[in-house]
């Protein structure tokens, strides 16, 4: 302990000045902190002075943190998921992760929804190991599935089952990085995102090796497709919405970072030139658990509107990345078939039956 001590003091005055820490450093610094030897104030600063840095956290940061959270998870058991779906459909099936950054206008859920959606049109190619936790909101992922009805602390057994019966289950973050209690009270007094709202994202238990990501701004989004192409994803989508929407959406124009092959491709998207109509940010914001809940569960019944529409982009976008759809028109028909025949709900009925026993 004491040799931890004087290890984050000189890590203290070389954030203080300023500089960044490299990946290898980073990585003993996180090491430090997920093992409890480094106490709230010390975090609390750390944070502060990457946070406050120009530029904010780097690629080598990131990725550092990433690593060492990996290391520190309690996995799902993805491989008998992935031997279940096979046998189930006999397609050999691919594992995706769609979850945000946080840290932009607080939506109703999108990428709960859409991963539900994907999940039902890859009829069991597509298996969605949905990461997620509760917002200093209150209208998380976690809460709104919660009070839908589906146990978001199914054990990782019941959540591979989840995986390879339907192509969907839930991975609480608390849950699965229990070494993150050593974080909890310096990220909570800080108040604002930090260094680990990139991190986390990119820690799926599952080991997800395909995701779709968004984020609250271009040089994020830029940072964490450089940390995927690093990390070894095969495929990935990272997302940023010029009005700061940490989703695809048709309430601005769209900034993709998309990782193949350990390569970067930068698109844009604006929805208009598919044919979609402008949408203003307000109809999509929710300001109550029940809010997010209605607009979660109108979308699945099939309700027409800017939910549903921002929904099938997101889900279109995460059927893409799965290698399910060429491009993002055909993703897009494949989610709107799954909530026309009522795939996606008879698919979060059973989440939340299977959850529960």
């Amino acid at each position: 302990m004491p040799q931890a001590q004087v290890e984050i003091r000189d890590i203290l005055a070389h954030l203080l000045s300023g500089r960044a820490l490299e990946e290898q450093t980073a990585q003993q610094v996180f090491e430090l902190i997920l093992t409890g030897h480094v106490n709230d104030a010390q975090l609390g600063a750390m944070l502060g002075f990457i946070a406050a840095r120009p530029g904010g956290p780097t690629v080598d940061e990131i990725v550092a943190g990433v690593r060492v959270m990996r290391r520190h998870v309690t996995p799902v058991p993805t491989a008998a998921a992935i031997h279940l779906a096979r046998d189930r459909t006999g397609f050999e099936p691919v594992v995706i992760d769609t979850c945000g950054t946080g840290g932009a206008p607080k939506t109703f859920n999108v990428s709960t929804v859409a991963a539900i959606v994907a999940a039902a049109a890859g009829k069991g190619r597509v298996l969605v190991a949905k990461h997620g936790g509760r917002s200093r909101t209150g209208r998380g992922s976690a809460e709104v599935l919660e009070k839908l009805g589906v146990n978001v602390n199914a054990p990782p057994e019941t959540q591979a089952v989840c995986l390879g019966e339907i192509g969907i289950c839930f991975s609480f973050a608390q849950q699965h990085h229990p070494a993150m209690k050593h974080a909890a009270v310096a990220r909570k007094s800080l108040g604002f995102p930090t260094l680990f709202n990139l991190i986390g994202p990119l820690s799926n238990p599952a080991g997800a090796t395909r995701q779709l990501v968004g984020t609250y701004s271009v040089e994020a989004a830029e940072k964490l497709a450089a940390a995927l192409a690093r990390l070894g994803s095969i495929r990935a989508m990272i997302v940023t919405s010029r009005d700061g929407m940490d989703e695809l959406t048709h309430t601005s124009p769209n900034d993709l970072f998309e990782v193949i092959g350990g390569a970067v491709r930068i698109t844009t998207l604006d929805t208009r030139d598919m044919g979609m109509s402008k949408c203003e940010l307000s109809a999509l914001v929710v300001s109550t658990l029940d809010d997010a809940a209605s607009i979660f569960m109108d979308v699945l019944n099939g309700r027409p509107g800017a939910a549903r529409q921002i929904v099938e982009l997101n889900a279109g976008a995460a059927i893409v990345v799965a290698g399910a759809a060429d491009d993002l028109r055909e993703g897009m028909r494949q989610a709107r078939a799954a909530i026309d025949d009522g795939a996606a709900k008879r698919t979060f009925t059973r989440l939340i039956e299977l959850t529960r026993h």
